[in-house]
């Protein structure tokens, strides 16, 4: 009997990960954050000790294997909660891995050809796919219809001073919501990239470039104005700055992105 129970233990550990229980807390890329990752500027931004995860990779590249063996088919039987974590966690964790590959550059952009962004850059394999991090976040995590989340545009990061923070911690699926919205307030209340000033309401790039997921409904939110109300607290907006925004005769200043590394020279823990 001890020999039976021996081998179905054996067999168990053998199983590949399509066979077994994904790991939803992703307690591996838990580690790498906090080992990595500290935040700045009082909670508004982070930046990422690249150095030492370059020459401390192996929780990286173990987490990106995981990654890599989850199915099609048992990402589709997941809640949509651990599937937008798993994506969004995707994401940040391979645009990790394209750094440090390259590093040291001084912006992402530096590790593109003259053809090619580095986020056309196909990769990296996911659900079974080759793909790049513009396959991932255009025509998955920000496709029409399947998640209708703006905030993720706060939660995905491009490894630039420009992005909203890389947080400390994995999104995960029983506290995404509540990650989403303190991602989205931290990144709001950042005078540096979102502020009021001089009669108009200046705001980072981002909400130019995916102006339309910001406007298609979600939670009733169906126009930039109408989302920029919602956050009117972490934008320190006035009543009067409110009321220009509710009677749609604010003027918008898109301001201009900050493409150089969210590099620090923190040391490992």
């Amino acid at each position: 009997m001890k020999v039976v129970f021996l081998s179905l233990a054996l067999w168990l550990c053998a199983m590949p990960l399509s066979a077994t229980e994904f790991d939803h807390q992703h307690s591996i890329y838990a580690k790498v954050l906090a080992n990595h990752v500290h935040w700045e500027q009082d909670g508004v931004a982070s930046r990422v000790a690249y150095a030492d995860l370059k020459a401390n990779p192996s929780r990286l590249t173990q987490y990106i294997g995981l990654l890599e063996e989850v199915t099609q088919k048992d990402f589709e039987r997941w809640s949509k909660p651990q599937q937008l974590a798993f994506l969004i966690n995707a994401y940040n964790a391979h645009t990790l891995q394209l750094v440090i590959t390259h590093y040291p550059v001084e912006s992402i952009k530096d590790i593109g050809r003259f053809w090619q962004s580095p986020w056309k850059n196909r990769f990296f394999t996911l659900l079974g796919e080759s793909m790049s991090l513009d396959d991932l976040e255009h025509d998955i995590i920000r496709k029409p219809g399947r998640y209708n989340e703006p905030r993720i545009h706060f939660a995905v990061n491009c490894a630039s001073v420009g992005c909203p923070a890389l947080r400390t911690e994995p999104f995960i699926a029983q506290r995404l919501d509540a990650q989403l919205e303190d991602s989205s307030v931290r990144f709001l209340r950042d005078a540096s990239r979102n502020r009021y000033r001089d009669g108009e309401l200046q705001v980072s790039a981002i909400f130019k470039w995916y102006r339309q997921d910001f406007e298609r409904g979600w939670l009733g939110v169906n126009t930039l104005a109408s989302f920029f109300l919602r956050y009117a607290d972490a934008l320190s907006l006035t009543q009067e700055q409110r009321l220009q925004l509710e009677t749609g005769t604010v003027h918008y200043e898109f301001l201009p992105y900050d493409w150089s590394l969210n590099r620090s020279r923190a040391t490992t823990k």
